[in-house]
């Protein structure tokens, strides 16, 4: 099967109009490229494994969608491109487009869906091998820990400096029998090192959808399928429903790896989930921000036992007091 990608090049101005449209035509899946950063309230409403870099704002944009390129889809795609190619010349009289162009990439299915594969490989973080399904455990393994981890092209794979340090504080902090919540779950690779820690019961919290198949895949992969993991879709911060669901005063340990903005607005709000005595692992965290996240956590009743630092990042863990 092959694919074709289309590119429109517009402006900022127009990107969201121009979404706007492709999404009535029937086009499903838009990705957006520009320099624009991302507001303060975007940032505090994502959870992310690597913060994204931005260029210079040059006022451009480039909006991109695949279709089938199969010949029995060949009139159906003409017929969309034109209906496009009109719609942008009715925006064009409200709206700076700019060139408005439509470009075209063919693409194999394997170039459309596996590509990122070439980019992530087996790793180790101490005695624990992270080897992707493609890969082969290598011969003379030893009592090494494996643990096979597919993140898709979506979620991080525990590879990152902030996710490092969040396995390495599991594995210091998480003892047989106790439960965790593991908020901006992605891939799920800190839930599944909190079981094969000997955590008894996981709970984990996203923002995405496609975090659901993404940790149904790996605790399989790993003979955690029948674990008993919960995965609650929703922002814990500033949703009630989602704090109601996930629970009050019960987990021994929280484990978030997001960016420094997010804990800031989050740390009051996990004081209600965790246990008294409870330990809180925090990662994500830009060096320049880890005197802020380190204030708020004594604001709210946490002591800081551990400071770790990889590269430019930190991770905190803390114990709640109360």
């Amino acid at each position: 099967m092959k694919y074709n990608r289309y590119t429109i090049k517009t402006t900022t101005e127009a990107e969201d109009i121009i979404a706007a449209a492709l999404d009535e035509l029937g086009v499903e899946g838009v990705e957006i490229e520009d320099s624009v950063p991302l507001s303060e309230k975007d940032q505090a409403e994502m959870f992310v494994d690597i913060p994204p870099v931005y260029g210079e704002d040059d006022g451009s944009a480039y909006l991109s969608f695949y279709l089938d390129a199969s010949p029995e889809n060949s009139a159906d795609n003409e017929a969309l491109l034109r209906d496009i190619r009109n719609e942008l010349e009715s925006i064009k009289e409200y709206a700076d487009i700019g060139e408005g162009t439509i470009t075209v990439t063919e693409l194999k299915d394997e170039d459309y869906l596996n590509n990122w594969k070439q980019f992530f490989h087996q790793f180790e973080i101490e005695d624990i091998l992270f080897i992707p399904s493609w890969e082969d455990v290598p011969a003379g393994n030893g009592d090494r820990l494996v643990i096979h981890i597919d993140p898709g092209s979506a979620f991080g794979t525990g590879k990152h400096e902030t996710t490092n340090m969040c396995i390495k504080a599991l594995k210091k902090t998480v003892k047989k029998g106790d439960s965790i919540l593991d908020i901006g779950t992605g891939s799920g690779i800190l839930s599944i090192m909190a079981y094969k820690f000997g955590a008894e019961r996981a709970v984990g919290t996203d923002l995405d959808v496609c975090a659901i198949d993404a940790v149904r895949d790996n605790m399989e992969a790993n003979g955690l399928g029948d674990a008993g993991f919960e995965l609650i879709i929703g922002n814990i911060i500033d949703d009630k429903e989602i704090q109601d669901e996930v629970g009050y005063e019960k987990y021994d340990v929280v484990a978030a790896n997001i960016l420094a903005e997010v804990l800031i607005k989050l740390i009051p709000v996990v004081k209600n989930h965790i246990k008294k005595g409870g330990t809180l692992i925090l990662s994500g965290i830009i060096d320049d921000k880890e005197k802020t996240v380190s204030d708020v956590l004594k604001e709210n009743g946490y002591e800081i036992r551990e400071a770790d630092h990889m590269g430019e990042w930190a991770a905190l863990t803390a114990v709640y007091s109360g």
